[in-house]
């Protein structure tokens, strides 16, 4: 008998109802609707936190989507980011996202990565990120996103990963409003 159990990840059944797989995605406001739709229908289906995230290839293809599972799956890990790549890297049956003979993968996120997801993002594979709402609009929300390093980000700038921020930002931090004011559990403050 296994004493440990065991761990099942999987995106809530919506995703599959309303992401369009098939479409392409050409530019950073149509790649960042992808990311801030889930965050908003984790928010309105109560199917997790106001966080969701998007793996895009160079291709202009949708690779996968990650929402926030915490506080369902019961498991501090489960950012959208976190969650988006694990799906990639299984979709694409590779641990990473940078092997030789796939395309260049970038990360959008409905939030400024928290300090464990930036963390993530050098082992993921990804060559860009891209975010909407700011850590500052999180933390009015009481979500602490961790320590902020520029160190951190010249880091990674250094290994070719590139950031842009604040795409859509208005719409992000409405649906971390939208959290707020239908009392989503702030699990990390």
């Amino acid at each position: 008998m296994n004493r440990m159990p065991e761990l099942t990840i999987a995106c809530p059944a919506w995703v599959d109802d309303i992401i369009d797989f098939d479409a392409r995605y050409t530019d950073d406001e149509s790649r960042m609707r992808v990311a801030i739709t889930c965050a908003r229908e984790n928010v309105i289906r109560g199917t997790g936190g106001p966080f969701g995230a998007a793996v895009f290839d160079e291709t202009d293809r949708l690779v996968a989507v990650g929402v926030n599972l915490v506080v369902p799956l019961h498991n501090s890990c489960l950012h959208a980011e976190i969650v988006a790549f694990m799906m990639a890297q299984a979709r694409v049956a590779s641990y990473t996202l940078q092997r030789d003979d796939l395309p260049a993968h970038e990360l959008y996120t409905s939030c400024e990565p928290c300090a464990m997801c930036l963390g993530a993002v050098l082992w993921s594979g990804v060559r860009r990120v891209v975010w909407s709402a700011l850590r500052e609009d999180a933390g009015r929300i009481q979500f602490d996103e961790g320590p902020e390093f520029a160190a951190s980000y010249d880091y990674l700038r250094a290994r070719g990963i590139a950031f842009a921020g604040g795409v859509l930002r208005d719409e992000g931090r409405a649906v971390l409003e939208l959290y707020r004011e239908r009392g989503g559990p702030i699990y990390n403050a």
